[in-house]
């Protein structure tokens, strides 16, 4: 089993500490903070900027596992070499790896309807055709400047990444600012939050956090990995907490929770325009605008290499249907015609609710798996492991609940395409687990 894939995609050593970290904030601080802002306010109420503190807190002890395996083993096969390490080459690792390639493909249909929602908003244009077929065309943007190369794909990512993070920083700090720092959010509001409403906003605010395994799946070009991937993660979490929290108190200090949850699709947008006058909500719109489009390229990247490794790995069947090029370019197709799909037959929040569904179940196989097989290997504590995986047995919970009242059809969607996943792999691979040499038993 070869993990290093020396292909001419991979070079060792390419990606520094700063890159890494560029990397996981730019995948991070795509659609999270502009499409979850209203939708997390709308179950945490009030709270929803302390639902951005526990979504780190949750996916800080999640990084555990990953940064752990990623420590002893760097590679640029990512989750699918974890979840190999641990339950071998069958169907729990495929079928695993396979949800958490499907929830970054979600996570891309849910920024490319953002970039069409936050667009369409100088033009006072709420739903409607538009939306879809402006979310497809940033999706086939991205699939051509993919095409152009690896180069360009990493030099925009950098670039963006400071565009991104230093502008929306800016709009938090001035929405305060202009509003004497006070919490408008919490005043005038209708909706108290319930416990399992806050408990189940923090699903949302994890997928916000979840780009942190791009720089995972990036293990073997990174220098010094067994140092510098832990840290990258680390430093990429922190600074989007930081830049999550300015956000939330931004928008909250500019507009009462109902008016947030009422525009929750573009709630930065709105609160621009208090905030900073009508130039202010161009420019968030712009800066909307160029976080997505740049997001999704970084994760159209991201996913087309993870599922090539998952080809080149034999978790997953590969069919080209006659099309030119090499694994990874047929992924991008794959990727692009997916997420293409859900753009337009599912709105922003429905998106979301499925892309928490697949993230969580496939993290806690990962927590299970480093817990059970692989622990005194990689010298992890066992507490730790446990915990994360509690964390995220509570958060998924109490989001199925509130779903179940307000939208049970998304649990159904949810349940169906997790089954499916597994049972499709475990036609496809004919085993659950298969023993592997170096289990640690």
């Amino acid at each position: 089993m070869q993990h290093d894939h020396e292909g001419s995609d991979y070079r060792k050593g390419s990606i520094t500490l700063a890159g890494a970290v560029a990397m996981g904030t730019g995948v991070m601080i795509g659609a999270g903070i502009f499409a979850l802002t209203g939708q997390i306010a709308q179950l945490a109420g009030p709270l929803f900027p302390l639902a951005f503190i526990a979504g780190a807190v949750v996916t800080a002890f999640s990084a555990y596992s990953y940064i752990k395996m990623s420590n002893a083993w760097p590679s640029a096969g990512g989750i699918g070499m974890i979840l190999q390490k641990c339950y071998g080459p069958g169907a729990v690792a495929a079928g695993a790896a396979l949800l958490m390639a499907l929830s970054m493909i979600i996570a891309e249909s849910l920024v490319a309807r953002t970039f069409a929602t936050y667009v369409l908003r100088p033009f006072d244009i709420v739903g409607g055709p538009l939306v879809p077929i402006l979310a497809v065309a940033v999706m086939v943007f991205a699939f051509l400047v993919n095409i152009a190369g690896n180069q360009s794909v990493g030099r925009f990512s950098l670039v963006m990444a400071a565009v991104k993070v230093s502008g929306i920083a800016l709009f938090g700090i001035a929405a305060l600012w202009s509003s004497g720092f006070q919490f408008a959010a919490a005043s005038e509001t209708t909706q108290a939050a319930t416990p399992l409403g806050f408990i189940a906003s923090v699903a949302l605010a994890i997928l916000a956090f979840k780009g942190f395994t791009t720089i995972t799946n990036s293990g073997a070009e990174i220098t010094e990995p067994h140092r510098n991937v832990g840290r990258a993660i680390v430093i990429s979490i922190a600074l989007c907490v930081l830049v999550y929290l300015l956000v939330a108190f931004g928008v909250g200090a500019s507009l009462p929770i109902d008016q947030i949850v009422a525009a929750r699709d573009y709630s930065l947008a709105e609160a621009a325009r208090p905030a900073l006058g009508q130039t202010g909500f161009y420019l968030t719109v712009l800066l909307a605008a160029v976080a997505t489009a740049s997001g999704l390229l970084a994760s159209v990247f991201a996913v087309s290499r993870m599922l090539a490794m998952l080809t080149d790995m034999k978790m997953i069947p590969h069919r080209d249907f006659g099309m030119p090029g090499n694994i990874q370019r047929h992924m991008l197709v794959y990727t692009v015609v997916v997420a293409s799909t859900l753009a337009i037959f599912f709105d922003l929040g429905r998106i979301a609710s499925l892309g928490a569904f697949f993230y969580l179940v496939m993290d806690m196989t990962v927590h299970w798996g480093v817990f059970h097989f692989r622990r005194k290997e990689v010298d992890a504590a066992g507490a730790v492991l446990l915990t994360a995986l509690a964390f995220d047995a509570v958060v998924l919970s109490a989001f199925a609940a509130m779903k179940l009242q307000s939208d049970p059809a998304i649990v159904l969607y949810a349940g169906i395409g997790i089954a499916a996943v597994f049972v499709f792999e475990r036609m496809y691979l004919s085993r659950w687990l298969a023993p592997q040499a170096g289990h640690g038993h």
